[in-house]
């Protein structure tokens, strides 16, 4: 199955490894349109002096993922349904660089299983990426392996934890930046998407 792919954008200053793989320019171009609800913020550290952290959000268009057998886009046809449900965070200093603000997160998903699935597992994919005043600075993407149980079509997961580093200096805090999860979308995915409204 082809991803949605576009071209490396300019290296930032975030420490991240390159990603195998890259948003479409379709998802690029709704970025600063798309930040919508606020799903978490960083920071509910009861610590004194925890450090400020970003504002974090899904990508609207790409917060969903409906997969459908090659048969048809039919309820009958559809393989999977998911759908991005939370993002627990926190952040913290790093203790070996105090240059830096450690963000941690947990992405969850609600995955249901569908009448043309033939296998009671799946392999999904999620983005996160993080912005400065509306300019992407870096993105990661992350296997999400599912597992439905014998009569059990529908299950919750949260993967493993993801950090982030972000750089702070006396006058940048951590608050500057925006974090965004989405889905990784076939271009076929993205459009059903759009057709079907967005959250």
């Amino acid at each position: 199955m082809t991803s949605v792919s576009f071209p490396r954008s300019t290296p930032a200053p975030v420490s991240f490894p390159r990603p195998p793989r890259r948003l479409s320019r379709a998802l690029r171009a709704a970025l600063p349109a798309a930040m919508v609800l606020l799903i978490a913020g960083c920071g509910d550290n009861p610590e004194k002096f925890a450090p400020a952290c970003p504002s974090l959000a899904f990508l609207r268009d790409a917060a969903d993922l409906t997969r459908f057998a090659p048969s048809g886009q039919d309820v009958t046809d559809m393989e999977l349904e998911a759908r991005l449900t939370a993002v627990p965070a926190s952040c913290q200093r790093d203790e070996d660089d105090p240059g830096k603000v450690v963000a941690s997160l947990h992405v969850s998903a609600e995955v249901t299983r569908g009448p043309a699935a033939k296998e009671r597992v799946a392999d999904l994919a999620y983005v996160v990426g993080v912005t400065e005043q509306g300019k992407e600075l870096t993105r990661q993407q992350f296997p999400l392996h599912v597992s439905f149980p014998p009569n059990t079509d529908r299950v919750s997961v949260t993967d493993d934890e993801v950090d982030l580093l972000l750089p702070v200096n006396k006058d940048k805090t951590a608050a500057v930046y925006k974090i965004y999860v989405a889905f990784l979308l076939t271009p076929e995915e993205l459009a059903y998407n759009h057709r079907h409204g967005l959250r």
